[in-house]
């Protein structure tokens, strides 16, 4: 099954009353894991990389080793950038294929954070943007708001 995005998925479960689980990957195996864990529920998934993650293997790699493992799945997958920390991050995330990106802000002053998010938006050409527009309190891929 090809790629959906998160917009299509949401929509969907919005109209059928039932979430939809996001779960970040690290690798090759906690991504076969999580398809494979996901057609045995018979269920659309979101899977999620960090800043921290495409550390380790990039965008292009995740979205190529994702979105083949997508074409044999027998349900819905997404691939998302969760907590995308940069512009520029976002923007190759979604020239390599990822079906939706956040841009987190969050470190920013306001302002500075509504003008990246403005600018992610208009890059995305019609992919779904989440935006961490405020402050969440706890500690993610090494980065700690109170």
């Amino acid at each position: 099954m090809p790629f959906v995005t998160t917009g299509e998925m949401l929509k969907k479960a919005q109209a059928g009353g039932y979430a939809i689980g996001a779960f970040n990957a690290e690798n090759l195996e906690m991504a076969q894991a999580i398809v494979a864990a996901a057609e045995a529920e018979k269920a659309p998934v979101i899977i999620q990389t960090t800043p921290g993650t495409l550390k380790y293997a990039g965008p292009k790699c995740f979205a190529g080793v994702v979105s083949r493992l997508a074409r044999d799945a027998k349900v819905p997958v997404a691939l998302h950038l969760d907590h995308g920390n940069s512009y520029e991050l976002a923007e190759e995330c979604a020239r390599e294929g990822y079906t939706s990106l956040m841009i987190d802000g969050s470190k920013m002053p306001f302002d500075g954070n509504v003008t990246i998010t403005r600018r992610v938006v208009a890059m995305a050409c019609g992919l779904p943007v989440e935006a961490e527009l405020g402050t969440v309190g706890g500690k993610e891929d090494g980065m700690e708001a109170k």
